[in-house]
């Protein structure tokens, strides 16, 4: 059964043709002065045939977190970033724009995105990336990106969009990322069957939401949704909590 499962952050669960892949796996209760808002079910990461990482900051490639899980499963990393794995990992693939793998009956192919990716306290350099992943089901994770040229037919016959939407905080930070507007946008380029939005909804400063959940919690979901309807209507959007999943 193919279905799409969101963990929360730029962590998903996709389960396509018999295979089951986790992007950018936080899985964490506490990450720095962040804190979780929501449970983690701990069997999203049970019988993986790979792990896909987008680029090397600190809540997408958070090793505590990749400690946890099985040292045989395939880990793919934008090429730069394969030795802080190497130890943790029997198979570490290091890959580029372009580049494509091999999974079973799906096909894995790299596509290119717009952030900035250095990692912090380090002189690890790699260039952000998203993943295609082609099977019976065409899926695109888009990682954690801006919008970027190319995206308009980036992969064809699409039938999910995974979309970052926001971040961890009452604002989206530095640099360059996609927002509810942006994201929005990004789909009449992209022209998804189904959209979901990731990337928010499930990390927050330690202070924050002591009496009562922040704002910033839901609504860049509720904006997306609105931002959508207006610039593509004949994408079906759905909304997933982290923890919930949907049936492709």
């Amino acid at each position: 059964m193919n279905s799409v499962s969101y963990v929360g952050h730029g962590t998903v669960r996709l389960e396509l043709d018999g295979l089951a892949m986790l992007t950018d796996p936080l899985l964490r209760r506490r990450v720095g002065h962040l804190r979780r808002a929501v449970p983690l079910d701990a069997r999203v990461i049970e019988g993986l045939a790979a792990i896909l990482i987008s680029h090397g900051h600190h809540d997408h490639l958070d090793v505590p977190s990749l400690e946890r899980l099985d040292p045989s499963v395939p880990v793919v990393v934008p090429r730069g970033l394969g030795r802080l794995l190497a130890k943790h990992f029997e198979s570490v693939t290091e890959v580029e724009e372009g580049d494509e793998l091999s999974f079973g009956p799906a096909l894995l192919r790299v596509t290119p995105a717009e952030h900035d990716s250095r990692r912090h306290l380090g002189r690890l350099r790699a260039n952000a990336v998203g993943y295609a992943l082609l099977g019976s089901r065409n899926v695109y994770f888009a990682g954690d990106t801006g919008p970027f040229d190319g995206m308009a037919g980036l992969v064809p016959d699409l039938d999910l969009a995974l979309l970052p939407i926001w971040g961890w905080g009452a604002k989206l930070g530095r640099g360059i990322h996609l927002d509810p507007v942006s994201a929005a946008n990004a789909l009449s380029l992209l022209r998804p069957r189904i959209a979901v939005p990731i990337h928010w909804g499930t990390y927050l400063p330690l202070h924050r939401g002591l009496r009562s959940a922040p704002s910033f919690l839901s609504e860049p979901a509720v904006a997306f949704v609105r931002e959508a309807a207006a610039v593509a209507p004949e994408v079906d959007v759905r909304v997933l909590e982290p923890g919930e999943r949907l049936v492709l």
